[in-house]
């Protein structure tokens, strides 16, 4: 048998140290110009298209996408659907919004065959107080809506409310995934344990209830500090314990609101810590995405 070709090193160009067939689990595509925004759209972005999209994507050694319906379309996924179409589903997955009233099944079914795997309550982005059985109920729709499909249901909330899922989580029946590592509160934590942030444990103990997953992403969304460090003591925490099955790495490209960030320091960070765990790199940025987004399944 012949020798496994070594990892390339910490100073090798990232393009070589990304593992092959890498998942890029959650950006955007967004054409303020030729789709319309919402009515309660809360900013209006520049172009950000699919070429634009995998140019970076390539820049940095990435294949293979997950495109996330952002928040200013509300529930006309046309831009998202529409890239899709042209991206295929060999090496792009969906996730959409929608009223889980007024969609039928037959549109479910259309979106499917594009590489739609998934629905998304973005309840961060909204704002405003969050009731506990309102949320239960939206949640259960959703996930009554799309389990035949087998789709993830995926949402983008605040750590503290992290609590709230708890105990609805379980009973949904689905493939769950929270977005940008649970968005901890930061701003009054100081410490290195990640446990005294509120919802951090909830987080956790969903995870470890097997079918939710959360991605690695966007820590200048809630970052106190510009190189990130505070964000640090979480993401090696949920690493160490669920790196290998529950975590997936995403770049959240074009980075909405932070336009022009550069990325790429966020990459060569957690790849370091990943360090010669080979095993947990495929992982990381491959295998668990695969399973989260249905990827070589009918």
């Amino acid at each position: 048998m012949a020798d496994r070709e070594p990892h390339p090193p910490a100073n090798a160009p990232l393009v070589r140290r990304i593992p092959s067939g890498t998942w890029d689990s959650h950006m955007h595509v967004v054409d303020p110009v030729a789709y319309a925004l919402g009515p309660t759209a809360a900013y209006r972005p520049s172009t950000h298209s699919l070429a634009q999209a995998l140019a970076f994507e390539e820049s940095v050694g990435i294949r293979n996408i997950v495109l996330v319906q952002p928040s200013i379309y509300g529930f006309d996924n046309a831009c998202l659907l529409d890239a899709l179409r042209r991206l295929g589903p060999q090496r792009g997955r969906g996730v959409v919004q929608f009223d889980p009233a007024a969609t039928s099944p037959v549109t479910l079914d259309e979106w499917h065959a594009l590489g739609v795997r998934g629905v998304r309550l973005n309840i961060q982005s909204s704002g405003g107080e969050v009731d506990p059985h309102r949320l239960s109920l939206q949640l259960h729709q959703y996930a009554d809506a799309v389990r035949r499909l087998d789709w993830v249901v995926q949402v983008y909330v605040p750590m503290p409310l992290i609590a709230l899922l708890e105990p609805i989580v379980p009973a949904l029946n689905v493939r769950f995934c929270i977005d940008h590592i649970g968005h901890p509160t930061l701003k009054d934590h100081s410490g290195s344990d990640p446990y005294q942030i509120p919802g951090f444990s909830s987080l956790v103990r969903l995870l470890q209830g097997g079918n939710t997953y959360v991605k690695l992403s966007a820590p200048y969304r809630f970052s106190q500090v510009p190189n990130h460090s505070d964000v640090e003591p979480i993401a090696k925490e949920l690493i160490g314990l669920f790196g290998t099955t529950r975590v997936v790495f995403a770049t959240d490209w074009p980075h909405t609101r932070f336009e022009g960030l550069d990325i790429r320091p966020w990459i060569e960070t957690v790849l370091d810590w990943c360090a010669e765990d080979e095993a947990l790199r495929e992982r990381l940025f491959r295998g668990n995405a695969e399973d989260l987004w249905d990827v070589g399944r009918a």
